[in-house]
Formats: C-alpha cells, sequence, structure tokens
C-alpha cells in the first residue's frame, strides 16, 4: 500500500518537475557553445601616419613622438615675462596696486609668478617649481608641467620653462619716502631739559617695540625728534606708543595746502605736538603743596626714581611713594630742583639700618664725605638713605649737595618750615670701573634718522658724552637695562671673556651674554643690484 501510494505521487507532480529540468538543461548547453564561441583578441597594430613606427591603434593613427611635434599644448602661454622688483623695500608688485615681501624660491614668489602667466585656466596645471638662477641675474625661471587632451581619449603631458626679468619699479610708499614734504602727518616729541637721555631711551623703547615701521622719516632736533607719516592713523598710533611710555600731552593742529572743491578733497597736513614732562629719572624735585596732601600728606621733597607711563617719586628719609599720573602733573606743573648734572661722588664711611624696607630700597643712616675730600679734610656728613641694602661702607655713590645748593624760591615754596637734608643719596657708582675705559661686548640700536643741521663741534661733543653717560647707566642698572634690548658687538664673547679676567670689582653688575639679544635690524636687500 505504501509503494502504491508514492507511484500515485510522483504520477501527479511529474508535470512540475519536468519542466524546470528541461529548462536547466537548455540553459546549459547554451553556456557551454558559448563558451566554445570565444578566441583571443588582441589589439591591432598600425603605422604611424607620420614616421612609420608601428604602434598601437589610436584615434590620433600618431605616435607620442610625432603628437609632440604636432600639437603643442603650451600654444598661447607666454614663455617671456616680467615682475617689478622695489630696491627700497625689497617687495614685488601683485597687479594692480598691492606691494608684497617675497623670499628667493618662496611659495609666495611662486604664487606671484603664476598669477602673472596668462592661459593656464586651458590646461591643468601638474607642477610648478623654481630653476636656480644666478643672485645677481635678475632672471627668474619657473619650470612647469601642463596636461591637456588634444584627442578624443588623449591626454598630453608637457614640459616647459618661463622666464621672467626681474625689473626695478619704485613703490608708493618709497617714492613718498625719497620725495620732499610728501608726508601727510609729524610727530613732534618736545622736552624742556638741558640733555637727551629722555630721548635715547625713548629710542631703544620704539625700537623694541618696532614702533617706527611706517614712519617715511625721522629727523633730530636740538630739543627732540620729530617724526614723519604719510597717514594721520600711523601719527596718532605713533603718539598712542608714546603716551604708554611716558607721561605726555599733545595738541593737534591741520595746515590746509590745497583743496579741490569740485570733487570734494582737500590735501591737509597734521601735526602732534607732543610734550613730555621735564622730570627725569634721579631727579630731585619739589611738589605743590596741595599735590603733596592729596599723596598722603606725603614730603614734598622727593626724588624720582622711574619714570615710564607715570612719574614714581620717592621719599628717601621715609621710603614713601606716590605715583603721579600726567594728568595730575599737568594740572600742577613744577620742574626738578636738582638734575643729574649736579651729582656729586660720595664715599661711604658707615652704614647702619633701621629696618622699614619697600622694595629693593631698605632705610639706614649712613655716613659718608665727599671722595674729592676724602683725605684732605675730617668733614663727615650723617644723612637718612634708601639705599642701606646696596650700599656698604668703602663704596661710592652718587648724591645732591643740598647744603650748598641755591634754590629759586618759587620752586621750594612748598618746603618752607621743613628741614631740607645736607646729602640726597641716589645710587651707587663705579668710578674706578669708568677709569678704564673698556670695550663693551654689547651695544644698542639706533634709528635712521637725519642728524642736526649745522651742528657745532661744542654740540657734537656734548651729544657723545650724553651718549656715553646713557650707556654707562644702563651698564650700571640691571632693572634699567633689563626695560631695552642689547645686542651683541663684534667678537661678544671674545671680549666678554677678557673682561672678566681683568675684572677686580666683585660687585660690578656685569652684562651677561644672557641678556643679549639677535640684532632685529632690516638690512637692504641687495640681490638685484647692478
Amino acid at each position: 500500500r505504501k509503494g502504491e501510494d508514492q507511484h500515485e505521487l510522483c504520477s501527479l507532480f511529474s508535470p512540475f518537475l519536468y519542466v524546470p529540468f528541461n529548462f536547466f538543461f537548455k540553459f546549459f548547453l547554451t553556456q557551454i557553445s558559448l563558451k566554445m564561441m570565444e578566441f583571443d583578441s588582441t589589439p591591432a597594430n598600425i603605422a604611424c601616419c607620420l614616421c612609420g613606427v608601428v604602434i598601437q591603434a589610436n584615434p590620433s593613427n600618431m605616435c607620442v613622438n610625432c603628437v609632440r611635434t604636432q600639437v603643442d599644448i603650451s600654444d598661447g602661454i607666454p614663455k617671456n615675462l616680467n615682475v617689478q622688483f622695489c630696491k627700497g623695500c625689497g617687495r614685488y608688485l601683485n597687479p594692480p596696486q598691492q606691494w608684497v615681501a617675497c623670499d628667493m624660491e618662496s611659495k609666495e614668489l611662486l604664487s606671484l609668478c603664476l598669477k602673472r602667466v596668462k592661459g593656464l585656466n586651458k590646461v591643468k596645471l601638474v607642477d610648478a617649481g623654481f630653476i636656480w638662477t644666478e643672485p645677481h641675474s635678475r632672471r627668474i625661471k619657473v619650470k612647469m608641467t601642463i596636461q591637456k587632451e588634444v584627442f578624443t581619449s588623449t591626454i598630453l603631458q608637457q614640459v616647459f620653462v618661463i622666464e621672467f626679468v626681474v625689473c626695478s619699479q619704485q613703490c608708493e610708499a618709497c617714492q613718498r619716502k625719497d620725495a620732499k614734504d610728501t608726508w601727510q602727518a609729524v610727530v613732534q616729541a618736545r622736552q624742556k631739559v638741558d640733555h637727551k637721555k629722555t630721548f635715547f631711551f625713548l629710542e631703544q623703547l620704539i625700537i623694541k617695540h618696532n614702533a617706527h615701521t611706517n614712519t617715511i622719516n625721522i629727523k633730530e632736533r636740538p630739543d627732540g625728534i620729530d617724526f614723519f607719516f604719510s597717514a594721520k592713523s600711523h601719527a596718532a598710533k605713533m603718539t598712542d606708543f608714546l603716551q604708554a611710555i611716558a607721561p605726555i600731552r599733545y595738541k593737534t593742529a591741520e595746515k590746509l595746502i590745497s583743496e579741490d572743491k569740485k570733487s570734494n578733497t582737500a590735501n591737509i597736513k597734521h601735526t602732534f605736538s607732543v610734550e613730555i614732562v621735564p622730570i627725569c629719572r634721579d631727579d630731585v624735585v619739589c611738589i605743590p603743596y596741595k599735590t603733596a596732601q592729596n599723596f598722603g600728606n606725603i614730603c614734598p621733597l622727593l626724588l624720582c626714581v622711574k619714570v615710564s607711563g607715570m612719574i614714581y617719586l620717592m621719599d628717601p628719609l621715609t621710603l614713601q611713594t606716590a605715583e603721579m599720573q600726567s594728568a595730575t602733573f599737568w594740572s600742577a606743573p613744577f620742574r626738578a630742583i636738582s638734575t643729574a648734572k649736579q651729582l656729586v661722588d660720595y664715599t661711604v664711611l658707615d652704614v647702619n639700618l633701621l629696618g622699614p624696607t619697600n622694595g629693593k630700597f631698605a632705610l639706614a643712616d649712613i655716613q659718608v664725605t665727599k671722595t674729592s675730600d676724602f683725605g684732605k679734610n675730617d668733614i663727615v656728613l650723617y644723612t637718612r638713605t634708601h639705599l642701606g641694602r646696596l650700599l656698604n661702607p668703602g663704596d661710592t655713590c652718587l648724591g645732591y649737595d643740598m647744603a650748598n645748593s641755591i634754590y629759586n624760591d618759587a620752586d621750594t615754596v612748598s618746603l618752607r618750615g621743613r628741614d631740607i637734608p645736607d646729602v640726597i643719596l641716589v645710587r651707587k657708582s663705579y668710578p674706578e670701573r669708568r677709569k678704564k675705559h673698556k670695550p663693551r661686548h654689547w651695544q644698542v640700536q639706533t634709528l635712521k634718522k637725519e642728524a642736526i643741521e649745522d651742528m657745532k663741534p661744542a654740540q657734537m661733543d656734548k651729544l657723545e658724552r650724553e651718549q656715553e653717560e646713557f650707556l654707562r647707566d644702563l651698564e650700571e642698572d640691571p632693572e634699567y637695562r633689563g626695560m631695552v634690548n642689547l645686542v651683541p658687538a663684534d667678537n661678544a664673547e671674545d671680549v666678554f671673556k677678557r673682561n672678566q679676567e681683568e675684572e677686580e670689582m666683585d660687585d660690578f653688575p656685569e652684562v651677561q651674554l644672557t641678556e643679549l639679544v639677535n640684532s632685529m635690524t632690516i638690512e637692504e636687500d641687495n640681490r638685484y643690484d647692478e
């Protein structure tokens, strides 16, 4: 019974089993026949239509060499061009009016040269680079690799060289600088004192902060210095810089040079008159009575210990300090009753510390005598000073002989009824070091400025003495020279070692090699000078 049932089931589904089997069998036979009909296909070789070399067939029917001879994809791209270079500032012209500073074989110079090449938008730029040329040849060569489709599915690559001739052309900034009376604004800095050490210090701060970048000319004056600019904004920026580093006041003025009423334009020259307070470092001043009351009833007789954005004053008898802003000074101005030219050398005999301190200063009772009278008489002066930590018996210091000085009553009116000390000591000095005249292993940078016209020999000698005094102040005061940049002189290491071997003073604050910085002076680029 079981076998009969299976036979009936097979007979029932036999039509459905036969159809798929027949279909797959025919498909299998078809694939076998197609596989047998396949044959290996090889590309056809033809002869080049120009030179006859056997090549594979291509749409152009030419070999690579013949295609390159017949088709020049660099056609339309100029091979000789010019670039403009300014010798004054070392910049290149980026048309139409922009001047760009570029180093030789730099990315910026390559970009500037490629912008000069016309026709690159029709090809594909693959690579570009410089080819070395002589520095004084006034030539720049750029090697370029480009690609372009010349026929259907045929891309040709070509390498060629473009030569740029460097032409000299003066930029507008250098034209204004070299021409006369082309400035639009001037900053006139003045100080009513009998020396120029303040401007020596300001010059170093200007160089350190690179504040003279926009100046087109700098002129030295007997009582100050003038900065000329091509725009009013640059002069205003210099005025703000001077206001940040020194207590000043300024006024502005305008002068109409020419006017065009049709186009509503005018040529106006602007003047910024800057006046620096007539108080310098190490000066003795007598401030007005009301000003002294505003500073906590401080003694009017004060010593100026520092001048920056404010005037820092100190009472050497009590160590009380006052920080005077420029507005406070100009509301009730005063002048110094003793300046650095009146300093006298004193020899320290005894020092007795009293205890009170203020930073690096310490109050002390001290016995001194004039160095010029040492060994001639027995005059000993007793005073109180703020240099208790810095002075020891046997040291030499600089101070003011207040007992033998004559002052104007108008300057000392606020001192009526007060005792004036016989001596006010200012700072420690090193006269033995000054006598040796040792060469310095450091130097300071200077601005390129026009000197005073028709200067007399006496004025030149005075200027040189003041310059030497300024360098001595930097050499003897580490805090003072820390505000400026000192650069190494020629053979700085050898000179420093030689001075160290000959040095006999252990407490002299010698300028170390670590305090020197590399010179940042921008020299003129003469690589294209003939």
